[in-house]
């Protein structure tokens, strides 16, 4: 008993001269958990966070969320916790891009479809004014064409350069003239 209580007492003592902890710091360690557990799909690491109230919308330097991360990286379960849990799929990372535009970029259907279940404009557009549905026409994923049309996305709706959904999907993908 003596030996234990003199281990307290030891580490009483030196934590009183430990150097305060950087609160910059210990935010940029519990960020960096946070979006690698969304990567690996750590679901017990998620559901500490979940449950000691963190912000499941915190954005990385890039302005990816863990929604954002988890769905490109094919983490479902981890997607499907965070939607539960209350994280925002429509958030945009810094380029203006969505989970929604991750998952059908990576080919991450049925991660695509759950997101479709959300409450995000179909019609949503990144930096490049490009939407979902311009996404799945280029990357020739159709039948997330058929749901996005089904959810009220404008398939015929132009980007900048005057890209279509339905004009990628069959084929026609205009490019930016040269000055």
């Amino acid at each position: 008993m003596r030996i234990f209580i003199g281990a307290v007492l030891a580490c009483l003592a030196f934590g009183a001269w430990a150097e305060p902890a950087d609160p910059a710091k210990l935010k940029t360690q519990l960020q960096d958990y946070y979006f690698d557990a969304a990567r690996r799909g750590d679901l017990d690491m998620l559901n500490t966070f979940i449950d000691s109230g963190y912000s499941l919308n915190t954005q990385d330097d890039k302005g990816y969320t863990a929604l954002i991360l988890a769905a490109y990286h094919g983490q479902g379960p981890f997607v499907e916790r965070l939607l539960n849990a209350g994280a925002d799929a429509c958030v945009q990372d810094k380029r203006g891009n969505t989970a929604l535009m991750g998952a059908i970029f990576k080919g991450e259907l049925k991660i695509a479809q759950r997101l479709l279940a959300t409450d995000c404009n179909p019609d949503q557009r990144n930096g490049a004014g490009q939407t979902a549905a311009m996404y799945a026409g280029l990357f020739k994923r159709v039948e997330l064409l058929d749901e996005l049309k089904a959810k009220g996305a404008d398939l015929n709706a132009e980007d900048p350069i005057g890209n279509s959904a339905s004009r990628l999907a069959s084929g026609e993908i205009r490019t930016p003239t040269p000055r």
